[in-house]
């Protein structure tokens, strides 16, 4: 019998497979599970097999976050620092040290800045020393930004479009800094991994400004230590299907592989931007602020589909999740009426049960945020989603126990850097149904199992990247993807569940992370 590298010990292991634990090892050998039982044989045992012995902390699969953008994360680090600075003197002085160390009209760049100065008028004085050079001065968090005149013509930005669906417009010119999206995807690499992530779903803008290769490279050096799932978002160009094609020929190792591609709906439910069925309550004339163009949506799904490629379509409010399942149901489909594809979409905030049952039948997989709630106070945001849709419609929010009853694949995301991923904090907001504070829950009929939640972040995770048969779960001959909790969260009061850390993650058999 082979001897094992590494064998871990645990009260507490959750495979995916089965709602419960149980006690017993896992063994670990050349980056896959090579045993995994209740009573280790000593036979598994070498000289050189390192015994972790775990207690009462839980072994689960490595988590996997199927919607991120890491060019989102990169985008908190661009450029200067100026977090502490809080005045336009102190602004302008690093803006003078920085554009000694750029040359030519090269963009001016900062990020941390304090979202007061944004607000005010205290930084006109820059645009009108930079009149040519642009300027782009974001908050901590990426949501605001300050800018000048260049980067209106340069970029097409103005005060009311520098968010975060506009920033592609200058990510060629940042992607163009290999050194610095190296050094970042490093950095984010370690985060996620801190967080117990193992495998994510990118969503990289147009052809992804060449980052495609630099992950490549990555993979060749063997520096990865997050697998990563890239998917095409169009964003500046239309829907590219030969550049699918050459990322499908040219990328397909285990650790980075090309995913498909991603497209926006409508908009936030809060900003009247969602597309409903019925129109919001408190403006009874409005089913959605823009006008949603589901059949150019529908060309460039049905196109990719043909062409083999699956499609994940971000949807809010309940008509375009209804609009986007009508557009999958015209999808290649398999004897059995499911989707050839496996399409996915993504947010489902506000749906209608009869559509959940839709998706379940088709296979289409959902890709659900459980820490969406976890950015509200309890009372302000049921406020708000009462007086936007009324109190019966607000029933049918975030209803994840209706799409795991209705056979829906769920799977589990933070659309990074909206969230960051926290798998405890999860359980306390997805299976205990509550916001960031309060001991009040929101819709707890509609709320998952920890054991559920726990399959949707493994399991689900996988079958959504269409890696089941190496990922996902804590099998004999699948990939040493695992994350250990410092507790069993099975037995964790709820009210305690946001305490729980990650205290070691494992990819590909190596430990990638320790607390």
């Amino acid at each position: 019998m082979k001897h094992a590298e590494t064998i871990l010990k645990s009260a507490h292991i959750f495979t995916a497979t089965k709602t419960g634990v149980f006690p017993g090892y896992i063994a670990i050998s050349e980056g896959i599970i090579l045993s995994i039982g209740l009573e280790l044989d000593e036979r598994l045992v070498g000289p050189e097999t390192r015994i972790i012995e775990l207690r009462d902390q839980l072994i689960c699969p490595g988590f996997i976050d199927v919607h991120c953008f890491f060019s989102g994360y990169a985008m908190d680090f661009v450029g200067m620092d100026l977090s502490g600075r809080q005045t336009s003197q102190a602004i302008h002085a690093a803006i003078n040290d920085y554009v000694a160390t750029t040359a030519g009209n090269r963009l001016i760049l900062g990020h941390g800045l304090d979202v007061s100065l944004i607000q005010s008028d205290a930084l006109n004085h820059i645009n009108e020393e930079f009149p040519n050079k642009p300027v782009i001065l974001f908050s901590k968090g990426v949501e605001n930004c300050w800018l000048n005149d260049a980067d209106k013509d340069q970029y097409q930005f103005d005060k009311h479009q520098c968010y975060p669906e506009a920033y592609w417009r200058l990510m060629k010119d940042i992607f163009k800094d290999h050194t610095f999206m190296v050094s970042q995807f490093k950095k984010y690499m370690n985060f996620m991994n801190s967080r117990g992530i193992t495998s994510v779903k990118e969503m990289g803008f147009d052809d992804y400004y060449g980052f495609v290769d630099i992950l490549k490279q990555l993979e060749e050096d063997d520096e990865l230590t997050l697998r990563v799932n890239f998917m095409s978002q169009p964003v500046g160009e239309p829907i590219n299907i030969e550049f699918g094609k050459r990322m499908r020929a040219k990328i397909t190792g285990n650790f980075v592989r090309f995913s498909g591609y991603n497209m926006m709906t409508d908009g936030s439910i809060s900003q009247l931007m969602g597309d409903l069925n019925e129109p919001y309550q408190s403006n009874p004339d409005i089913h959605c602020l823009e006008k949603v163009n589901y059949d150019g949506i529908a060309e460039d799904v049905w196109e990719a589909d043909r062409n083999g490629f699956r499609f994940s379509l971000h949807a809010q409010g309940d008509r375009a999740v209804a609009q986007t399942i009508n557009i999958f149901e015209k999808c290649q489909r398999n004897p059995d009426g499911t989707l050839v594809n496996r399409h996915c979409i993504t947010d489902l905030e506000l749906t209608d049960p009869e559509d959940l049952a839709r998706m379940g039948k088709l296979k289409i997989v959902a890709e659900i945020y459980p820490q969406i709630s976890s950015l509200y106070p309890y009372d302000e945001k049921v406020e708000l989603t009462e007086r936007l849709v009324g109190k019966n419609r607000a029933k049918n929010y975030w209803n994840r126990r209706k799409m795991a009853d209705e056979n829906v694949k769920i799977s589990c995301a933070t659309d990074l850097p909206l969230l960051f991923d926290d798998i405890p904090e999860s359980i306390y907001n997805s299976c205990g149904g509550y916001f960031n504070e309060g001991d009040k829950p929101f819709n707890p009929e509609n709320t998952l199992t920890i054991a559920e939640l726990l399959t949707s972040w493994t399991a689900g995770g996988a079958y959504n990247l269409h890696c089941e048969d190496y990922l996902g779960t804590l099998e004999e001959g699948k990939a040493a993807d695992i994350t250990i909790l410092e507790s069993n969260v099975f037995n964790t009061d709820m009210k305690r569940m946001r305490d729980v850390q990650v205290s070691m993650t494992i990819v590909n058999g190596k430990i990638v992370y320790t607390k």
